[in-house]
Protein backbone atom coordinates (compact mmCIF):
# COMPACT_ATOMS: atom_id res chain seq x y z
CA UNK A 1 0.00 0.00 0.00
CA UNK A 2 1.29 3.43 -0.90
CA UNK A 3 2.18 5.67 2.02
CA UNK A 4 2.10 9.41 1.99
CA UNK A 5 4.62 11.10 4.24
CA UNK A 6 3.27 13.87 6.47
CA UNK A 7 4.82 16.23 8.96
CA UNK A 8 3.94 13.99 11.93
CA UNK A 9 3.41 10.52 10.51
CA UNK A 10 2.16 8.63 7.50
CA UNK A 11 -1.17 8.39 5.77
CA UNK A 12 -2.29 5.22 4.06
CA UNK A 13 -3.09 5.08 0.37
CA UNK A 14 -6.68 4.05 1.07
CA UNK A 15 -7.14 7.19 3.18
CA UNK A 16 -5.67 9.30 0.37
CA UNK A 17 -8.02 7.87 -2.21
CA UNK A 18 -11.02 8.35 0.07
CA UNK A 19 -10.01 11.93 0.79
CA UNK A 20 -9.58 12.61 -2.91
CA UNK A 21 -13.03 11.21 -3.64
CA UNK A 22 -14.67 13.38 -0.99
CA UNK A 23 -12.78 16.45 -2.18
CA UNK A 24 -13.87 15.89 -5.78
CA UNK A 25 -17.47 15.76 -4.66
CA UNK A 26 -17.08 18.92 -2.59
CA UNK A 27 -15.19 20.77 -5.30
CA UNK A 28 -18.00 20.33 -7.80
CA UNK A 29 -16.92 21.26 -11.31
CA UNK A 30 -13.68 22.95 -10.20
CA UNK A 31 -11.48 23.45 -12.12
CA UNK A 32 -12.95 24.32 -15.52
CA UNK A 33 -9.92 26.21 -16.84
CA UNK A 34 -6.12 26.26 -16.38
CA UNK A 35 -4.72 26.79 -12.89
CA UNK A 36 -1.75 29.10 -12.37
CA UNK A 37 0.92 28.35 -9.75
CA UNK A 38 3.08 31.37 -8.93
CA UNK A 39 6.68 30.50 -8.00
CA UNK A 40 8.28 33.63 -6.51
CA UNK A 41 11.80 32.80 -7.69
CA UNK A 42 13.74 32.37 -10.92
CA UNK A 43 13.95 29.00 -12.70
CA UNK A 44 16.47 26.55 -11.29
CA UNK A 45 15.94 27.09 -7.57
CA UNK A 46 14.42 24.66 -5.08
CA UNK A 47 10.91 26.09 -5.38
CA UNK A 48 10.98 25.95 -9.17
CA UNK A 49 12.27 22.36 -9.07
CA UNK A 50 9.45 21.37 -6.71
CA UNK A 51 6.82 23.03 -8.90
CA UNK A 52 8.07 21.29 -12.05
CA UNK A 53 8.03 17.89 -10.33
CA UNK A 54 4.43 18.09 -9.13
CA UNK A 55 3.08 20.02 -12.13
CA UNK A 56 2.23 17.09 -14.45
CA UNK A 57 0.76 15.05 -11.62
CA UNK A 58 -1.49 17.86 -10.42
CA UNK A 59 -2.49 18.40 -14.02
CA UNK A 60 -3.52 14.76 -14.33
CA UNK A 61 -5.54 14.84 -11.11
CA UNK A 62 -7.30 18.13 -11.80
CA UNK A 63 -7.89 17.55 -15.51
CA UNK A 64 -6.72 21.03 -16.46
CA UNK A 65 -3.35 22.55 -17.45
CA UNK A 66 -1.17 23.69 -14.54
CA UNK A 67 0.83 26.76 -15.55
CA UNK A 68 3.97 27.46 -13.52
CA UNK A 69 4.66 31.19 -13.51
CA UNK A 70 8.02 32.43 -12.20
CA UNK A 71 7.59 35.89 -10.64
CA UNK A 72 11.02 36.59 -9.16
CA UNK A 73 12.28 39.61 -7.29
CA UNK A 74 12.56 41.22 -3.85
CA UNK A 75 13.47 37.93 -2.12
CA UNK A 76 10.22 36.40 -3.34
CA UNK A 77 8.00 39.24 -2.18
CA UNK A 78 6.92 40.29 -5.69
CA UNK A 79 5.49 36.88 -6.49
CA UNK A 80 4.00 36.49 -3.03
CA UNK A 81 2.18 39.82 -3.23
CA UNK A 82 0.89 39.03 -6.72
CA UNK A 83 -0.50 35.71 -5.50
CA UNK A 84 -2.08 37.22 -2.39
CA UNK A 85 -3.89 39.84 -4.48
CA UNK A 86 -5.25 37.33 -7.00
CA UNK A 87 -8.93 36.40 -7.08
CA UNK A 88 -9.73 33.79 -4.39
CA UNK A 89 -11.28 31.35 -6.82
CA UNK A 90 -8.75 28.50 -6.89
CA UNK A 91 -7.24 29.47 -10.23
CA UNK A 92 -4.15 31.15 -8.78
CA UNK A 93 -2.05 29.21 -6.29
CA UNK A 94 1.21 30.12 -4.58
CA UNK A 95 4.19 27.85 -3.99
CA UNK A 96 5.59 29.49 -0.88
CA UNK A 97 8.66 28.46 1.06
CA UNK A 98 10.35 29.06 4.40
CA UNK A 99 11.82 32.31 3.10
CA UNK A 100 8.69 33.98 1.80
CA UNK A 101 6.32 32.72 4.49
CA UNK A 102 8.47 32.63 7.63
CA UNK A 103 11.57 34.81 7.14
CA UNK A 104 10.48 37.71 4.95
CA UNK A 105 7.70 38.95 7.28
CA UNK A 106 10.40 39.67 9.89
CA UNK A 107 13.13 40.91 7.54
CA UNK A 108 10.82 43.25 5.63
CA UNK A 109 8.38 44.02 8.44
CA UNK A 110 8.38 47.74 7.57
CA UNK A 111 7.73 47.37 3.84
CA UNK A 112 6.07 44.00 3.18
CA UNK A 113 2.47 44.51 2.15
CA UNK A 114 1.44 40.90 2.72
CA UNK A 115 0.95 38.95 5.93
CA UNK A 116 1.14 35.23 5.02
CA UNK A 117 -0.94 34.28 8.06
CA UNK A 118 -3.75 36.62 7.04
CA UNK A 119 -3.59 36.81 3.26
CA UNK A 120 -3.34 33.13 2.32
CA UNK A 121 -5.26 29.93 2.90
CA UNK A 122 -2.86 27.07 3.56
CA UNK A 123 -3.25 23.89 1.47
CA UNK A 124 -0.35 21.52 2.12
CA UNK A 125 3.36 21.08 2.42
CA UNK A 126 4.94 19.79 -0.79
CA UNK A 127 8.62 19.12 -0.08
CA UNK A 128 11.45 19.61 2.36
CA UNK A 129 15.16 19.78 1.56
CA UNK A 130 18.37 20.29 3.49
CA UNK A 131 20.78 23.13 2.83
CA UNK A 132 24.33 22.45 1.74
CA UNK A 133 27.55 24.46 2.07
CA UNK A 134 29.27 24.52 -1.31
CA UNK A 135 32.43 26.17 -2.60
CA UNK A 136 33.88 26.85 -5.99
CA UNK A 137 36.03 23.79 -6.88
CA UNK A 138 39.11 25.99 -7.34
CA UNK A 139 39.05 26.85 -3.63
CA UNK A 140 41.70 24.59 -2.04
CA UNK A 141 39.47 23.17 0.70
CA UNK A 142 37.62 19.86 1.03
CA UNK A 143 36.22 20.06 4.57
CA UNK A 144 34.48 22.62 6.73
CA UNK A 145 37.54 22.77 9.02
CA UNK A 146 39.81 23.55 6.06
CA UNK A 147 37.33 26.14 4.81
CA UNK A 148 37.22 27.91 8.18
CA UNK A 149 41.01 27.93 8.45
CA UNK A 150 41.37 29.25 4.88
CA UNK A 151 38.90 32.10 5.43
CA UNK A 152 40.38 33.05 8.81
CA UNK A 153 43.81 33.37 7.19
CA UNK A 154 42.37 35.84 4.64
CA UNK A 155 40.09 38.26 6.51
CA UNK A 156 37.89 40.29 4.19
CA UNK A 157 39.25 38.63 1.04
CA UNK A 158 36.54 36.04 0.40
CA UNK A 159 32.88 36.53 -0.37
CA UNK A 160 29.75 34.43 -0.19
CA UNK A 161 26.57 34.54 -2.22
CA UNK A 162 22.96 34.18 -1.18
CA UNK A 163 19.49 34.26 -2.76
CA UNK A 164 18.83 37.52 -0.96
CA UNK A 165 19.56 39.65 2.10
CA UNK A 166 16.91 38.01 4.25
CA UNK A 167 17.08 34.48 2.88
CA UNK A 168 17.51 31.45 5.11
CA UNK A 169 20.71 30.70 3.19
CA UNK A 170 22.14 34.09 4.13
CA UNK A 171 21.09 33.58 7.76
CA UNK A 172 22.81 30.17 7.82
CA UNK A 173 26.07 31.70 6.58
CA UNK A 174 25.77 34.51 9.10
CA UNK A 175 25.43 31.89 11.84
CA UNK A 176 28.60 30.18 10.60
CA UNK A 177 30.45 33.49 10.37
CA UNK A 178 29.41 34.32 13.92
CA UNK A 179 30.29 30.88 15.28
CA UNK A 180 33.67 30.62 13.52
CA UNK A 181 34.68 34.30 13.55
CA UNK A 182 34.84 34.66 9.77
CA UNK A 183 35.27 38.01 8.00
CA UNK A 184 33.57 37.69 4.60
CA UNK A 185 31.69 39.91 2.16
CA UNK A 186 28.04 39.13 1.44
CA UNK A 187 26.90 39.26 -2.23
CA UNK A 188 23.11 38.91 -2.58
CA UNK A 189 21.56 37.70 -5.83
CA UNK A 190 18.05 38.40 -7.06
CA UNK A 191 15.77 35.59 -8.11
CA UNK A 192 16.47 32.79 -5.68
CA UNK A 193 18.94 29.96 -5.31
CA UNK A 194 19.50 29.41 -9.04
CA UNK A 195 21.39 32.65 -9.80
CA UNK A 196 23.43 32.43 -6.58
CA UNK A 197 24.41 28.85 -7.39
CA UNK A 198 25.50 29.83 -10.88
CA UNK A 199 27.68 32.56 -9.37
CA UNK A 200 29.60 29.97 -7.32
CA UNK A 201 30.06 27.76 -10.37
CA UNK A 202 31.42 30.73 -12.34
CA UNK A 203 33.74 31.80 -9.52
CA UNK A 204 32.01 35.14 -9.03
CA UNK A 205 31.60 34.22 -5.36
CA UNK A 206 33.58 31.70 -3.38
CA UNK A 207 30.83 29.86 -1.51
CA UNK A 208 27.26 29.80 -0.24
CA UNK A 209 24.70 27.85 1.69
CA UNK A 210 21.93 26.83 -0.69
CA UNK A 211 19.09 24.37 -0.98
CA UNK A 212 20.41 20.98 -1.98
CA UNK A 213 17.81 20.40 -4.68
CA UNK A 214 18.87 23.57 -6.51
CA UNK A 215 22.53 22.55 -6.79
CA UNK A 216 22.61 18.75 -6.71
CA UNK A 217 23.39 18.49 -10.43
CA UNK A 218 26.34 20.86 -10.09
CA UNK A 219 27.68 18.88 -7.12
CA UNK A 220 27.45 15.61 -9.00
CA UNK A 221 28.99 17.23 -12.08
CA UNK A 222 31.96 18.64 -10.17
CA UNK A 223 31.07 22.27 -10.86
CA UNK A 224 30.90 22.99 -7.13
CA UNK A 225 32.25 21.09 -4.11
CA UNK A 226 29.92 20.18 -1.23
CA UNK A 227 31.49 20.49 2.22
CA UNK A 228 28.53 19.69 4.49
CA UNK A 229 24.73 19.43 4.61
CA UNK A 230 22.70 21.19 7.25
CA UNK A 231 20.18 18.49 8.05
CA UNK A 232 20.04 16.14 11.02
CA UNK A 233 21.44 13.29 8.97
CA UNK A 234 23.45 12.68 5.81
CA UNK A 235 21.66 12.68 2.48
CA UNK A 236 21.50 9.27 0.75
CA UNK A 237 22.33 10.85 -2.61
CA UNK A 238 25.56 12.29 -1.10
CA UNK A 239 26.63 9.66 1.44
CA UNK A 240 30.20 10.98 1.79
CA UNK A 241 29.17 14.54 2.62
CA UNK A 242 28.97 15.05 6.42
CA UNK A 243 26.44 17.11 8.32
CA UNK A 244 27.40 20.44 9.83
CA UNK A 245 27.03 18.81 13.25
CA UNK A 246 29.55 16.14 12.25
CA UNK A 247 31.84 18.93 11.09
CA UNK A 248 31.78 20.39 14.59
CA UNK A 249 29.00 22.99 14.32
CA UNK A 250 25.82 22.53 16.32
CA UNK A 251 22.60 24.34 15.54
CA UNK A 252 22.78 24.13 11.75
CA UNK A 253 19.72 21.95 11.26
CA UNK A 254 18.33 24.35 8.68
CA UNK A 255 16.82 23.82 5.30
CA UNK A 256 13.96 24.80 3.09
CA UNK A 257 10.43 23.63 2.60
CA UNK A 258 7.82 24.41 -0.02
CA UNK A 259 4.05 24.40 0.28
CA UNK A 260 0.93 25.26 -1.67
CA UNK A 261 -1.35 28.10 -0.67
CA UNK A 262 -4.27 30.01 -2.19
CA UNK A 263 -5.41 33.60 -1.68
CA UNK A 264 -7.37 34.09 1.53
CA UNK A 265 -11.08 33.64 0.96
CA UNK A 266 -10.72 30.73 -1.46
CA UNK A 267 -13.73 28.44 -0.86
CA UNK A 268 -13.08 25.68 1.66
CA UNK A 269 -14.25 22.95 -0.71
CA UNK A 270 -11.61 23.99 -3.26
CA UNK A 271 -8.91 24.04 -0.56
CA UNK A 272 -9.92 20.51 0.46
CA UNK A 273 -9.86 19.36 -3.14
CA UNK A 274 -6.37 20.73 -3.67
CA UNK A 275 -5.13 19.25 -0.39
CA UNK A 276 -6.40 15.82 -1.39
CA UNK A 277 -4.68 16.14 -4.76
CA UNK A 278 -1.36 16.93 -3.06
CA UNK A 279 -1.78 13.96 -0.70
CA UNK A 280 -2.19 11.68 -3.71
CA UNK A 281 0.65 13.28 -5.68
CA UNK A 282 3.09 13.16 -2.74
CA UNK A 283 2.65 9.41 -2.44
CA UNK A 284 3.44 8.60 -6.06
CA UNK A 285 6.64 6.61 -6.43
CA UNK A 286 7.78 8.66 -9.42
CA UNK A 287 7.36 11.91 -7.47
CA UNK A 288 9.15 10.55 -4.41
CA UNK A 289 12.04 9.28 -6.52
CA UNK A 290 12.43 12.55 -8.41
CA UNK A 291 12.51 14.52 -5.19
CA UNK A 292 14.89 12.03 -3.57
CA UNK A 293 17.32 12.35 -6.48
CA UNK A 294 17.78 16.01 -5.53
CA UNK A 295 18.08 15.31 -1.81
CA UNK A 296 14.48 16.30 -1.12
CA UNK A 297 11.61 14.58 0.68
CA UNK A 298 8.14 14.52 -0.86
CA UNK A 299 5.54 15.63 1.69
CA UNK A 300 1.85 16.19 2.28
CA UNK A 301 0.36 17.78 5.38
CA UNK A 302 -2.36 15.82 7.16
CA UNK A 303 -4.71 18.75 6.70
CA UNK A 304 -4.71 22.38 5.58
CA UNK A 305 -5.04 23.33 9.25
CA UNK A 306 -1.87 21.43 10.12
CA UNK A 307 0.04 23.28 7.42
CA UNK A 308 -1.30 26.62 8.70
CA UNK A 309 -0.08 25.73 12.21
CA UNK A 310 3.31 24.76 10.80
CA UNK A 311 3.66 28.11 9.00
CA UNK A 312 2.88 29.95 12.24
CA UNK A 313 5.51 27.97 14.16
CA UNK A 314 8.15 28.63 11.47
CA UNK A 315 7.17 32.30 11.46
CA UNK A 316 7.97 32.52 15.17
CA UNK A 317 11.18 30.48 14.90
CA UNK A 318 12.81 32.43 12.06
CA UNK A 319 11.43 35.80 13.10
CA UNK A 320 13.21 35.47 16.43
CA UNK A 321 16.52 34.71 14.69
CA UNK A 322 16.15 37.61 12.24
CA UNK A 323 15.58 40.05 15.06
CA UNK A 324 18.41 38.58 17.15
CA UNK A 325 21.06 39.07 14.46
CA UNK A 326 19.63 42.41 13.31
CA UNK A 327 18.69 41.33 9.77
CA UNK A 328 15.60 43.56 9.64
CA UNK A 329 15.60 45.75 6.53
Amino acid sequence: MTTIIGRRGVLGGAFALAALGRAKAQGGSYPVRPVRVIVPFAPGGASDVAARIIQPHMQEQLGQPIIVENRAGAAGNIGMEAAARAAPDGYTLFLGNVGTLAVNPAVFERTLRVDPRRDFSAISLVAETADVLVVNPNLPVTTVAEFVAYVRARPGQLNYGSPGVGSVNRLAMEKLREAAGLDMLHVPYAGGAGPAGLAVMAGDVHCLFTTLSSIMGAIQGGRVRALAVSGLRRVPALPDVPTMREAGFEGFETGSWQGLLAPAGTPADIIRRLHAVQVEVAGREEVRQRFAASGTQSLASRSPEEFADFIRSEYEKWGSLVRRIGAVE
